[in-house]
């Protein structure tokens, strides 16, 4: 991966397509970190220091900590998308009462526990990553939220025609919700692991995907009765 090593090479970065050099540096790096690290251990510090260049230098390319990390978020969402496009192309949905539903539950929540940085991006979106960003940013970011979410409801309706467009942008939305209050479960403490394994129960992280494809087949299944749709 390639890095610059001194503020005077950042420095005579002016032409936009130096600056996108710049920025995709600081990304790579930041991504190379999230596979050795979760976000709330990543510090600017330690991420200037990886890539080279001191705080203030970071902070001209992207306005925060956070910024960078959302922004690693908006990437990983879209290449999600990609895949769910790719995934409900596929013919044939399954057997039994609300088999069309069942089926984009099952892509959905399948694909997603695939994308283990996206989950845990999403859980802290709102909460962290969302509180120290300039109004600037914000109004970027949230567009490209917002296209994102858009992007999910229309590849929903597309197999659920019956559905409103303010029902399918219901559904893309309560994807997240799910997601960010399903996922900190997965990682707990070495304390309450024990008295998970004391009382029998499974690993969090082990029934996360299973618990998010039955949250989700119960949100389309409720829009499809509020519908007026039959099991079939």
């Amino acid at each position: 991966m390639a890095v610059v090593n001194t503020s005077t090479d950042f420095q005579r970065a002016r032409r936009p397509e130096q600056v996108e050099a710049r920025r995709q540096v600081i990304l790579e790096t930041a991504r190379a970190m999230l596979h050795e690290q979760p976000v709330a251990e990543i510090s600017l510090r330690e991420l200037s220091s990886r890539v080279g260049l001191a705080r203030s230098n970071v902070l001209r390319y992207f306005d925060s900590r956070e910024a960078i990390f959302l922004e690693i978020m908006d990437e990983t969402w879209k290449s999600w998308l990609g895949t769910v496009e790719d995934r409900l192309g596929e013919p044939g949905p399954p057997d039994g009462p609300f088999g069309a539903e069942t089926r984009v539950a099952e892509v959905i929540a399948g694909t997603i526990a695939e994308q283990r940085l996206l989950c845990e991006l999403i859980s802290l979106m709102a909460g962290e990553l969302e509180k120290n960003i300039s109004l600037e940013y914000a109004r970027s970011f949230k567009r490209r939220a917002s296209a994102n979410s858009a992007r999910l409801a229309a590849l929903v309706r597309a197999q659920l025609p019956y559905l409103t467009d303010a029902a399918a942008q219901h559904f893309a939305g309560s994807v997240f919700v799910v997601v960010a209050g399903l996922w900190p479960y997965t990682t707990p403490t070495e304390t309450v692991l024990t008295v998970i394994r004391e009382m029998g129960l499974p690993h969090p992280g082990d029934v996360f995907a299973g618990n998010l494809r039955e949250g989700l087949s119960n949100q389309l299944v409720g829009l499809a009765v509020r519908a007026g749709r039959q099991p079939g």
